[in-house]
Parts: structure tokens; sequence; C-alpha cells
């Protein structure tokens, strides 16, 4: 399934982003996150991330008694990604699976990061992004997950949940450890995608060298 299919042709933009997505004003996803506007239309992100690709990681029936009686929904755990630095993560519920599938489809693509990709392992001199700059942990629940960059050619050595969340992200190449209950999904994959978050937040040193480049652009 292509996340896509969320899609409505006739999408008219209620949002300052998305108002300047549609005109043209930020056209990269990159610029839609560093804009500091608020990410609210899914459509937004299919205009600018055309192709992009979900998965369902885990399909559960919740049932909760009400006044009414006994009332049953299906929870969906979607992760969606280009494959190319980008992946979103979320939960949705509803009474039908397909709309709960669609729900989390849309809410993922609100949650959408940019991974910093590159050649992150001692091991590695690879100029290719194609794996993290750096280590990253992410906790969700009692579940900790660490992913390590790898040099090329190893691929992703992890279970079958983390790894559908790193291939969809554009990873190739990490180590992965994990730590806690990892059998219960939604939160194997939350925290996979929380240490994905983590690396993405987190702040490189400026080189000394950049630093007296701006200087010396600056004098001029």
């Amino acid at each position: 399934m292509s996340a896509n299919d969320y899609n409505d042709d006739g999408w008219q933009p209620v949002t300052r982003l998305g108002r300047k997505v549609q005109e043209g004003e930020i056209d990269t996803m990159e610029a839609a996150l560093n804009s500091g506007l608020p990410l609210k239309e899914p459509e937004l992100v299919d205009q600018l991330l055309p192709g992009l690709d979900d998965e369902v990681l885990d399909i559960n029936m919740v049932q909760r008694m009400t006044d009414s009686g006994r009332r049953v929904k299906f929870r969906c755990v979607v992760v969606v990604g280009n494959r190319d630095g980008y992946v979103g993560y979320a939960e949705g519920r509803d009474d039908q699976v397909g709309s709960a599938i669609q729900k989390a489809i849309g809410i993922a693509k609100l949650n959408m990061i940019q991974v910093p990709r590159g050649s992150g392992s001692w091991e590695d001199r690879s100029d290719r992004p194609h794996s993290l700059t750096r280590r990253t942990k992410g906790k969700a629940g009692s579940v900790e997950v660490e992913v390590i960059p790898a040099p090329e050619g190893l691929g992703l050595a992890a279970s079958d949940t983390v790894r559908a969340v790193l291939e969809l992200a554009g990873l190739e190449n990490a180590w992965t450890k994990s730590h806690g209950n990892t059998r219960t999904t939604v939160n194997l994959a939350k925290a996979t995608f929380n240490a994905l978050e983590n690396a993405s937040q987190s702040r490189h040193p400026q080189s000394r060298g950049s630093s007296r480049d701006e200087a010396e652009v600056a004098d001029q």
C-alpha cells in the first residue's frame, strides 16, 4: 500500500504552512520542518514527499466497558517513510481495521522527522549516507532501543520491527540493541522511532574551521 492513498486530490490548505507549500514558497520537507510552523495537514506531506511507503507493524483489538456496554476498537501501529531520510510513526484507533490504518497513516505523516544519515562508524570510509552519524537511544514503556552506526556492507542487525522502521527511514547499515519487553510491538516500534527522533534533535558541534570562515565573511 502507498501512504499517498490517503490523499485527497481536492486539497485546500487551511494552515499557514499548507498555503506556503501549495504556493511553492516552501518546496522541500526539510524547509517545512525547519519553518517553525506546526505540521497539521497530511496532504502537504504528500506534496513534499511523493511516493511515501507505509507498513502496518501491529493490529490489536481493544475492548472497553462503557455504560452502554462493551465497545470494541482496533489499534493499528503504522510507520511511513520515503526510504531516503524521512520517517513518521503513529497509532490509530477506529471501529474498523481499514479506518484505523488510514487514521494512523495520516497521523504518522504529521509526526514526520528528518533522520541525520551519514557514515558514523569508525570502521567505515564511505562517503555515502547509509547509516546514522552517531549512536542514539530511544525509550517507550519498558523498552529501550539503541541504534549504532555500522560500516557499509553489514546490513541491519535488528529484529523485524526495528528493521522496518530503520528501512523506511533510509538506513541500510546499523547495529541495534534492545532491552525490556521487546515482544510488545507498539513499544518496540515507538522506542525505535524515538531513538531516530533523538538523533534528529541532536546538535553537532561546529568545527573550528567553519567558525573562522564565517567570521571572515562577516568582516568583509
